[in-house]
This record gives C-alpha cells, structure tokens and sequence, in this order.
C-alpha cells in the first residue's frame, strides 16, 4: 500500500477513514489523533492520522515514511502551526526535532505504532543506536500547544 513510499488509493482511503475516527474521539486510542494542516500548495486541509509517541515527558510525531511525506511538507510551509484533532481540536506547533536527538524518539515510537513497523529498517527491539544511522531519513516533530484562538 506504500511502495515507494507513497499511499496508494486503498491506502489513502484508509487514511481518510482513520482520520474520521480519530477526529471522533470516540475511540479509546490515547496516542492517536487526526493531524490536520493546510496543503502547502492548495490551503485544503486533509487530516492524516497519526501515532503520537511519548519520550521523556515530551510528545512526538514521526514521520514513518519519511522525508517525502506530504504532512512534512505541509508542516515545514506552514511554519510548524498544525492542529491535533481528537474529539476536540487542539493546536498546536510542531518543533522539527534535530537528528542528532531522533534516535530514541524513532525507538519509542515503533514500541506504539505497529503499523510503522514496515517502514522503518530498525527493529523495535534493538539499541537505540541502532537508529541513529535512519534517524535522518524519519523527521520527528516535538508536539508544544499553542493557545486556542
């Protein structure tokens, strides 16, 4: 469903439906919420789901397919302001973690996201220097709140 790297039809389906459950909040998933930030191309906001990963009493987004993720992109052109949706929508800004400081994020993250297992060449249960040599090619974004308008 992601050669390449890239969501085919059935997976962006699936990603639509995800989204639309998360955004819910009817489903007892604490670390998953429905991202939503504006298309750095066209401003439409299409929600994508994602695993929410807790390290050091910060929380994180991983980026499981990379670098050419269009939610990456997205959050770069918008300068990192986002919105976590889950039940209720909370803004948020998206810090870009520093590779150097990715590792054990990425570690934690696979231990949460059994679906991103695929994607990242690591196994969850080696050392996390184990991912230091992938961490720059999975960005990592520290989650801070912002103020509701």
């Amino acid at each position: 469903m992601y050669r390449g790297g890239r969501p085919n039809g059935i997976a962006r389906a699936l990603n639509r439906l995800d989204a639309r459950v998360l955004s819910s909040g009817r489903l007892p998933v604490q670390r998953a919420a429905a991202l939503e930030v504006p298309g750095r191309r066209t401003g439409e906001v299409v929600p994508v789901p994602v695993v929410i990963a807790d390290h050091d009493g910060e929380r994180y987004l991983v980026a499981m397919l990379g670098e050419r993720t269009n939610w990456v992109r997205n959050v770069r052109a918008a300068g990192g302001t986002a919105v976590l949706h889950r039940g209720t929508r909370t803004p948020v800004r998206l810090v870009e973690v520093p590779v150097a400081e990715r590792a054990p994020i990425i570690k934690r993250y696979l231990d949460l996201a059994p679906g991103a297992r695929a994607h990242i060449r690591v196994d969850r249960r080696a050392p996390v220097a184990a991912f230091e040599p992938i961490a720059a090619e999975h960005p990592v974004f520290r989650v801070e709140p912002l103020p509701a308008e």
